[in-house]
């Protein structure tokens, strides 16, 4: 017999959750492990409540976990690359030429479009996060510009080119789970993000306008810059390294293995470029790069990255999916979009709860991936009931899910961009532009029926047909 828990029940674990959050994050600034496991916790205590056997509770952390296990191996990943190409000069060749060829007014806007090329190249908002936008965040604070700011044009760009990437897992996803053509699901996403970008884009010019009227401590500058020449050898042919990876990826090199190859090619820079001992290369490594220059700037930036650094991300995110797997396995979840669903009677309001619900999941469970998978499966028919195509839902989910995944300091999302980029979601928030107006748009064209696509009667007979074979078989 089929256990279910009621909306009631099942929102309890939710509440506690999110009072315990802001209490531990807001008030007393604390970490949202904690939290999580209070919430995971009471989870169980709710599925016990209604004949869950503890070996199934067990089972679903399990299943959280496993789903998480592939952003772990690239958190570490990234950890790795972030000490092997700051103890390489990598890092520090980007800043360096970054600061003599971009000026203040048009840094935002410049770093805005090269992290959206590499990601779009790469598919992969992370990995350009983690190597493009720590080298971005060394050349905005160089200029004076702060730290949240250069940070939401880096998370804006990135997250630009994965959600528009053929090669992006979540694009994947979305196209996947909803039956969606990949390169349609696309195409239909073009019509809520490029508008996103133009108004980042001019929000960005606007407030590089601030930086350029007020001026720039250049002395400052070059300061940063002597300092990069005295501890660094910078080359040009430094540069090939990151393009090299990118080409991996954009040639369908799976990340991991263009990741490992970036890290082995920082490690040899390390040592035969930079002078390193093989000793000092593998603590970079495992520790993160030591540095003391005397700038403190520089100190900030370079003293970084390694496998030890990404130990709290990597717990967190854990943790994450250990309350997730519980929310999900149990069946919570399901009852709660249940709830949802009676609310959405019609085209624009499924549309809209469909991106509310992925901002929820993204909030309660943690995780990007869930607020995409969980709401796919639970809307996918009302969207046919209601005769829209299915790239509506794919695009919603996207909208909804991979975009305001930054927001939630506790989602791995926003769990890695402090780790990588030193800065909170709620200071980088109110300029991570392209990652809010997304969803706005995408609410907006689904109250006027903007590029809202009906499905043909066609289309509607194929897929008529489709599930008659499927209940045949």
């Amino acid at each position: 017999m089929e256990k279910k828990i009621p909306f009631w029940s099942a929102i309890i674990p939710l509440v506690i959750m999110i009072t315990v959050m802001y209490l531990s994050v807001v008030k007393f600034e604390q970490g949202p492990h904690i939290p999580l496991i209070v919430g995971t916790t009471v989870a169980s205590l709710v599925a016990l409540r209604y004949g869950f056997k503890w070996k199934e509770i067990e089972d679903a952390m399990y299943k959280g976990i496993r789903l998480a296990l592939p952003a772990v191996v690239i958190i570490i990943l990234v950890g790795l690359t972030i000490g092997a190409w700051i103890g390489g000069g990598i890092v520090a060749t980007m800043i360096y030429y970054g600061l003599k060829m971009i000026t203040p007014s048009f840094f935002l806007i410049s770093i805005t479009l090269i992290c959206a090329i590499v990601s779009l190249a790469v598919g992969s908002s992370w990995s350009t996060m983690g190597t493009i936008g720590v080298a971005g965040m060394g050349i905005g604070l160089s200029m004076g510009i702060p730290a949240p700011m250069v940070a939401g044009a880096i998370i804006s760009g990135a997250y630009f080119g994965d959600k528009m990437s053929p090669l992006s897992d979540t694009t994947n996803l979305a196209a996947g789970l909803t039956n969606t053509n990949l390169f349609e699901h696309i195409r239909h996403m073009l019509y809520t993000t490029v508008p996103g970008l133009v108004i980042a884009l001019t929000v960005y010019w606007f407030l590089g306008k601030n930086f350029g009227k007020s001026g720039v401590d250049t002395t400052d500058i070059e300061q940063t810059i002597h300092a990069l020449q005295n501890n660094f050898v910078i080359s040009p042919f430094l540069l090939i390294i990151p393009l090299f990876v990118i080409v991996l990826v954009a040639k369908k090199v799976p990340a991991i293995p263009a990741l490992i190859i970036g890290i082995f090619l920082g490690f040899l820079s390390h040592v035969f470029i930079q002078g390193g001992s093989f000793a000092e290369a593998i603590s970079a490594l495992q520790n993160g790069y030591v540095i003391n220059t005397g700038n403190e700037m520089v100190d900030n930036l370079f003293n970084s990255g390694g496998l030890e650094s990404m130990m709290n991300t990597v717990s967190m995110t854990i943790v994450a999916m250990t309350f997730g797997g519980v929310l999900e396995q149990t069946g919570m979840l399901k009852a709660i979009v249940n709830q949802i669903l009676k609310l959405a009677k019609t085209a624009k309001g499924l549309i809209v709860s469909t991106i509310a619900s992925c901002f929820a999941t993204n909030a309660t469970c943690s995780e990007q991936y869930i607020s995409i998978v969980i709401p796919s499966r639970m809307y996918v028919k009302a969207y046919r009931d209601n005769g829209l195509h299915s790239k509506n839902l794919s695009r919603a989910l996207e909208d909804g899910g991979t975009l305001t995944s930054v927001f939630i300091p506790w989602n791995t999302c926003g769990v890695f961009i402090f780790g990588t980029l030193g800065v909170h979601a709620f200071e980088y928030a109110p300029y991570a532009v392209l990652n809010f107006v997304v969803p706005i748009i995408s609410m907006i064209y689904a109250f006027t029926g903007i590029t809202i696509t009906k499905l043909t009667e066609s289309e509607i007979i194929a897929l008529n047909k489709a599930e008659e074979m499927t209940l045949n078989e």
